[in-house]
C-alpha cells in the first residue's frame, strides 16, 4: 500500500517548511506539488530529503506555474507534455517501480471571465482540456493515477453554490463539459468521490475571504483520480481542510488517497 497527495502550494520556495511540516506529520508516500513557482534547480529539496523523500522529479518555471513529484518510494521520470503548446510547466509524470504512473497536472486557471473571445486565458484553459481528451483517446492510459490542480469544481457539491457559481470560471458548464470529455476519454475514476460520494466537499478557499473558515465559500479544484484498472485499489480518501488554517498558508489544501498496489 502507499498514499499519495497533491497539493497546490502556491509557491514551493516560498512554503517550503509547510511542505516539511505536511510530510512529518501526514507522511505520504508520495508528494505532488503544483504551482511552484520556481526553476527545479532552486525548488528546496534539501529539506525534503532530510526527511527520506529522496526521489524528486519535476518541471520548474521561474516565477509561474512549476509541478514535483517528491517520493519516498523509488521513480523514474515518465516525461511531461507542453498541454496546448504554451510553454508552461504544467505537467510531469513519474514510473513507479511497480509500472503505475503518476501524471501530475496543473490545468490553467482561466482568468476572470468565461469567454474566450475576450479571455485569451481561459481559450487556453479549454484548449489545454481539449488536448488531454485527444491524448487520453489516442494512447488510452492504463495503471495510471492523475492528480493536481484542474482548477475545475465539476459537481454541484463542489461548490458552496451551485447556482451562484454558475457564471464563475472553475464551475462554468463549459469548463465542466471540457473536463467530464477528458475524463470519459481516459475512463478516470475520481477516486475522491469513489470514497465519498455525498456532501459538499472543498480544497479551496480564496484568500479575498478574511475568514475563510466561517464563510466556508470553497470549492474542490484539486483531485485524485485513477484508471478503472487499478480504481478498485483506491481508498482512504479525505482532505486536509486545517491546513488552510496554517501560518502563512497556501490557498488550497491537500487531498489524499491510499492505494494496495
Amino acid at each position: 500500500m502507499f498514499t499519495i497527495a497533491t497539493w497546490n502550494i502556491n509557491s514551493v520556495r516560498l512554503r517550503a517548511g509547510l511542505v516539511e511540516r505536511l510530510l512529518r506529520e501526514e507522511a505520504p508516500d508520495i508528494l505532488c506539488l503544483q504551482e511552484c513557482k520556481s526553476p527545479v534547480e532552486k525548488i528546496p529539496t534539501e529539506g525534503f530529503r532530510a526527511l527520506g523523500y529522496d526521489h524528486i522529479v519535476a518541471r520548474g518555471q521561474k516565477g509561474y506555474n512549476g509541478v514535483a513529484i517528491l517520493s519516498r518510494l523509488p521513480v523514474e521520470d515518465a516525461g511531461d507534455r507542453d498541454y496546448a503548446r504554451l510553454g508552461h510547466a504544467r505537467h510531469v509524470a513519474a514510473r513507479l517501480e511497480n509500472g503505475v504512473v503518476i501524471h501530475n497536472f496543473y490545468i490553467p486557471a482561466g482568468g476572470d471571465i468565461p469567454d474566450r473571445e475576450v479571455n485569451e486565458k481561459f481559450g487556453q484553459k479549454l484548449d489545454f482540456l481539449t488536448e488531454m481528451r485527444d491524448v487520453f483517446h489516442e494512447d488510452r492510459p492504463a495503471r495510471s493515477i492523475m492528480v493536481g490542480d484542474f482548477n475545475i469544481a465539476p459537481r454541484e457539491d463542489d461548490v458552496w453554490s451551485h447556482k451562484q457559481l454558475l457564471k464563475v470560471v472553475s464551475h462554468t458548464p463549459i469548463e465542466v463539459a471540457h473536463l467530464s470529455e477528458a475524463q470519459d476519454a481516459g475512463r478516470w475514476v475520481d477516486i475522491t468521490r469513489q470514497d465519498i460520494p455525498e456532501g459538499q466537499l472543498y480544497s479551496w478557499w480564496s484568500y479575498r475571504n478574511r475568514d475563510w473558515d466561517a464563510s466556508d465559500r470553497g470549492r474542490r479544484l484539486d483531485h485524485i483520480w485513477a484508471t478503472p484498472d487499478i480504481s478498485n485499489a483506491g481508498h482512504g480518501s479525505r482532505v486536509l481542510r486545517p491546513v488552510r488554517g496554517w501560518d502563512s498558508p497556501s490557498d488550497h489544501v491537500p487531498v489524499f488517497a491510499s492505494f494496495d498496489l
